[in-house]
């Protein structure tokens, strides 16, 4: 069966299941594109399905995202295999974890992790803070491609993987032949009390130009988990915006304009100053915290219309994130040395970067070859300082990347799919003038990362998939430059660390096996049925670990690096994604088992998630526009060799019902209300250092006006 013949059996049976689930938008909601499986991978290459992608892709959509009803970005993530939250629920206090890479606890561990924003790379690293701020409600599109292949276009370094969002759109909202949209959102949750609204305004004056405003404001106090007790620092007030205009012009429109800026603004008064929870929670007291995250991009697209050769891609963006500390609770004893964490304080990552990409489209006979290549060139300021000078554990400087690469995607009879990738990267890293006068230098990297996947349909809805997959990380700036004086403690000293100027990259080899089965008319006319199972085997050599350092009774014990290249590890683990798509029924299974290894000691790995299991089932009514069901969780014991990170399992139940009538005097309404943890359990994600939030009942109101 050829491409072509595949894309037009599945327009088919996506036909046939919306016949089945009437009409309307709401209708049309309800199909998911089909099933998270069926739905489109933008940032993989060439467009293609989750279900034919050689490599684990989860998709999220705006309904999704809208049914979550998320305070932070890592709630979006439940039901996605492989990826998990870890430090905690505030505010500013989460990072991505996937298939156990990647901690708020750990230095640089984030940049195992790439995230973008519109296509703008994301990166923030502070102690005790979490790494992104984003505003869900500014998403309509979450894509999560896990493991180091998708290091060929997104950047050296994603031993994790990535995590690519994109914000609204003004075509989002208006159907062809509409100018005008006008949406208002409110909704509450009882657990912290916590109030939210929103507002989009979508116009379009013209055939070839459109334009979205959209703004965003929400509250809460401290919640509460299953047993009563108080979460300290879990209160928050936010505002968020979003701006974007979007131009098309050129023969065919194939050619286009946009000019985004997002904004996520957070207020945090007299919250705990240990941001990620745990037990320094109460040690470090509280402080005022303000965080800004700004991301500005331009982006020229050129479909060339006819001409194979070209299809172009441009992006200038710009990023900004901030978190400013003011009034800490223990600022008396704000001091030079490692006290300066307790002074007045601001940090910052600002990121400039420009990136050209380019598909063609060749072939002959059975062959349909797709080969896209690129440049990057970016540039990466870090600010940090307090009100008695520069922070040594938190150096400033700069990081100034260059790369070039190219994608395959080669295509034999429809059936025979092979992607190898290359991606070369040059990486110049500056110290500030406070980290030179402490003996840091200037560092450079030459960072190669290689790939090959293929996939291959066997026949009888089944297809088999497989990749090989490397890449280097380059120490950042805090592994390179951080340094830290002898401090005592007890009756013991420390010995100081100095800058750790012979690191080398970090590298790490992933294979994937993977099977994958799609279904149609599986249990009734028109349902969909599909599933991938991956198994995936990571080494990582160089792994970059903070230095022991020497302590004795008396002052002078011998200095040692900050960090260094010390462990070698071990990851592998199996992800299984599975959804079911009816007239009247749906279901979504989502299972990761992950399992780790410490080549020195024979520990698992501090980052290791437990496994962990969500399962939904659900029910439609389409004559009603209703949608309705249960989702439930489960999560193993696991230990690791870290107490903080080693927990007991847990059981959690969630309700959920959608009601987006198509007539009458509730037209264009939906209503949406949930009920997150039904039995009140209290529990610990393991990778979370404080517990989870307690039962909390939502509701959500959403009213659309168009013209």
């Amino acid at each position: 069966m050829t491409r072509g013949e595949v894309r037009l059996r599945r327009g088919a049976a996506l036909a046939a299941l919306i016949a089945g689930l009437g009409t309307g938008a709401a209708a049309q909601e309800d199909t998911g594109g089909f099933t998270p499986l069926g739905r489109l991978v933008l940032g993989a290459g060439t467009e293609k399905v989750a279900i034919d992608t050689p490599q684990a892709v989860t998709v999220l959509e705006q309904e999704d995202i809208d049914r979550e009803q998320a305070t932070t970005a890592g709630e979006l993530f439940d039901t996605v295999p492989g990826v998990q939250t870890g430090g905690s629920g505030r505010l500013l206090g989460e990072a991505f974890n996937i298939r156990g890479i990647g901690n708020t606890e750990q230095t640089a561990s984030q940049s195992r992790v790439v995230v973008t924003v519109d296509g703008a790379p994301k990166f923030f690293e502070q102690y005790r803070t979490g790494s992104f701020f984003g505003d869900p409600a500014l998403y309509k599109r979450v894509e999560v491609l896990r493991g180091p292949a998708s290091s060929t276009l997104y950047g050296s370094g994603a031993i994790g993987g990535v995590i690519s969002f994109t914000t609204k759109d003004a075509s989002d909202f208006l159907a062809p032949g509409q100018t005008g949209a006008l949406r208002f959102s409110t909704g509450y949750a009882s657990n912290g009390d916590a109030w939210r609204g929103g507002l989009i305004f979508a116009t379009r004056p013209g055939e070839q130009a459109e334009f979205l405003f959209a703004y965003n404001r929400g509250e809460s106090g401290d919640v509460e988990d299953g047993d009563g007790a108080t979460l300290p620092g879990t209160a928050y007030e936010r505002w968020s915006g979003l701006l974007k205009g979007t131009f098309r012009f050129g023969e065919d429109d194939d050619q286009s304009l946009r000019l985004s800026w997002s904004r996520t603004d957070g207020d945090l008064a007299e919250t705990v100053v240990a941001q990620t929870g745990g037990p320094a929670t109460a040690g470090f007291g509280t402080a005022d915290i303000r965080s800004i995250d700004d991301t500005v991009t331009l982006a020229y697209g050129h479909e060339g219309t006819g001409n194979p050769w070209l299809d172009l891609d441009v992006t200038l963006s710009w990023s900004d994130t901030e978190v400013r500390k003011r009034d800490f609770s223990a600022g008396f004893l704000c001091a030079p040395g490692i006290f300066l964490v307790l002074c007045d304080n601001d940090a910052a990552y600002e990121t400039l970067t420009l990136k050209a990409e380019n598909t063609v489209e060749f072939g002959s006979g059975a062959w349909e070859n797709y080969l896209t290549f690129g440049a990057q060139l970016s540039r990466q300021e870090r600010i940090a300082s307090a009100s008695l000078g520069a922070l040594p554990f938190h150096p400033e400087g700069t990081d100034t990347r260059g790369a070039l690469y190219a994608q395959g995607e080669f295509i034999y009879d429809g059936r025979l799919t092979l992607i190898p990738g290359l991606r070369i990267e040059r990486i110049m890293q500056e110290p500030g003038s406070s980290a030179a006068a402490a003996g840091a230098r200037d560092r450079d990297f030459t960072a190669v990362s290689p790939k090959l996947a293929a996939m291959y349909d066997l026949g009888g809805n089944w297809s088999v998939f497989g990749s090989l997959a490397r890449t280097e990380r380059a120490p950042t700036l805090d592994e390179l430059f951080s340094t830290e004086g002898e401090v005592q403690r007890g009756p013991l000293y420390f010995g100081a660390r100095t800058p750790s100027l012979d690191l080398e990259p970090e590298t790490a080899t992933t294979v994937e096996l993977g099977l994958s089965y799609e279904g149609y008319d599986v249990w009734s006319e028109g349902d969909v049925l599909q599933a991938k199972v991956t198994a995936f085997h990571n080494d990582i050599d160089n792994l970059i670990s903070t230095t022991p350092r020497p302590s004795g009774p008396t002052p002078g014990q011998p200095t040692v690096p900050y960090f260094s290249n010390i462990d070698e590890a071990r990851i592998w683990g199996v992800e299984l994604e599975g959804a079911y798509e009816a007239d009247r029924w749906f279901g979504q299974a989502a299972y990761s088992l992950v399992r780790s290894e410490d080549a020195a000691t024979g520990d698992t790995l501090t980052d290791t998630p437990a496994d962990t299991l969500a399962l939904t089932l659900g029910g439609k009514m389409p004559e009603h526009g209703l949608r309705y069901g249960w989702r439930g969780s489960w999560a193993g014991d696991i230990t690791t060799a870290s107490a903080t990170t080693s927990a007991d399992g847990y059981v959690t139940h969630d309700l959920f019902l959608d009601w987006t009538p198509d007539r009458g005097a509730l037209e264009g309404f939906t209503v949406s209300f949930a009920v997150e943890n039904v039995t009140d359990a209290t529990y610990r994600p393991n990778l979370q250092l404080d517990n989870a939030a307690g039962r909390t009942f939502k509701i959500a109101l959403t009213r659309e006006f168009d013209w």
